[in-house]
C-alpha cells in the first residue's frame, strides 16, 4: 500500500503514466477531482482554485492571502484522498503537501521540448512552432515561480524527487514499469509511523483550512491529535475564539495556542 505522487510539465506524458501505472497497480487516479471535491466542500468556484494552482501570484495575490487560502482548501481535499492510500496522483502541488511521508513516492515526469511543442500545437491548434515553444516557456515559468512564492521551492530541483523519468528514449510504458516496480520497494510501504505522520498532516490542514479567513498567517501543526496553531500577536479573546473553531474539527484531542514561530514535538 503506496501513494504516488506524479509531477509532470504541460504535455509531458506525465497524465498517461498516471494513468497506466494506476491500471496496472488498481490503484485510484487523481487529478482534477481533488478541485471539484475542494469547490464543492468549501463552496468556492473551480476556476478560483484552478488559478490558484495554475497562476503565478499576483501583487494583490501578496496582499490579500487569496492563493494561500485556496491552496489550504486544495491541500485539504487532497490529504483527504492520500488518508486512504493506493492512490496516484498527477498534477501540481502532490509532492509538496506530503514531503516527509515515507510512503510517498514522488516522481517528476521530463520530455525534451522538442516533443512538447507538436503535442502542444495539435491539442491547441496553434500553426506556429514557435508561438508554441514560447508558450511552454511560459506556463513553465508561471509554475516555477508559484512553487517558489508559496513553499521557496522550485519545482525543476531534482532533490524534490525519488525518480526523475526523462522520456526521450523511453515510452510511457517504460516509465510505467519503472514506477511500478519502484513502488514495491520496502522503504514506500506504509508503515505505522508514515501512517501517523500522513494523519498529522491532514488534521493540520483541517484546522488551517478553518482558520485561514481569519488568521492567514496562523502557523498550524499537528501530532497525534494535539494541534499547535501559532497566531502572531494573538491575546485573550483571539485565544479563546481560536479554541472554540478548532475545537470542532473532527480528530482534534487537544489545541495549544504557542508563540509564533513554534516547534512540534517528534
Amino acid at each position: 500500500m503506496a501513494i504516488i505522487t506524479i509531477s509532470r510539465g504541460t504535455y509531458s506524458g506525465g497524465r498517461e503514466v498516471a494513468e497506466k501505472v494506476a491500471q496496472r497497480l488498481g490503484y485510484e487516479c487523481l487529478s482534477r477531482e481533488v478541485l471539484v471535491e475542494a469547490s464543492r466542500e468549501f463552496n468556492i468556484p473551480e476556476v478560483k482554485l484552478l488559478h490558484a494552482i495554475r497562476d503565478a501570484p499576483s501583487v494583490l495575490d501578496r496582499f490579500s492571502f487569496g492563493k494561500e487560502r485556496y491552496v489550504a482548501y486544495i491541500q485539504t481535499a487532497l490529504l483527504e484522498h492520500f488518508q486512504k492510500d493506493n492512490i496516484v496522483y498527477h498534477g501540481l502541488a502532490g509532492h509538496f503537501f506530503v514531503r516527509h511521508v515515507g510512503h510517498v513516492l514522488k516522481v517528476r515526469i521530463v520530455a525534451d521540448p522538442e516533443d512538447r511543442i507538436p503535442a502542444m500545437m495539435q491539442r491547441e491548434g496553434i500553426t506556429d512552432p514557435d508561438q508554441a515553444r514560447r508558450r511552454l516557456d511560459a506556463i513553465d515559468e508561471t509554475r516555477r515561480k508559484w512553487s517558489l512564492y508559496l513553499y521557496g521551492i522550485d519545482t525543476h530541483d531534482p532533490a524534490l524527487y525519488d525518480l526523475v523519468i526523462h522520456l526521450k528514449d523511453l515510452s510511457t510504458d517504460d516509465a510505467a514499469d519503472i514506477i511500478c516496480h519502484t513502488i514495491q520497494m520496502p522503504c514506500f510501504q506504509t508503515t505505522p509511523e508514515s501512517q501517523q505522520k500522513l494523519e498529522d498532516l491532514l488534521l493540520a490542514a483541517r484546522v488551517r483550512a478553518t482558520l485561514i479567513e481569519r488568521y492567514p498567517r496562523a502557523g498550524v501543526g499537528a501530532h497525534e491529535g494535539v494541534v499547535y496553531i501559532g497566531v502572531e500577536g494573538a491575546g485573550a479573546r483571539e485565544e479563546k475564539e481560536i479554541h472554540d473553531v478548532v475545537g470542532q474539527v473532527p480528530g482534534v484531542k487537544e489545541i495549544e495556542v504557542c508563540v509564533y514561530p513554534f516547534l512540534i514535538p517528534d
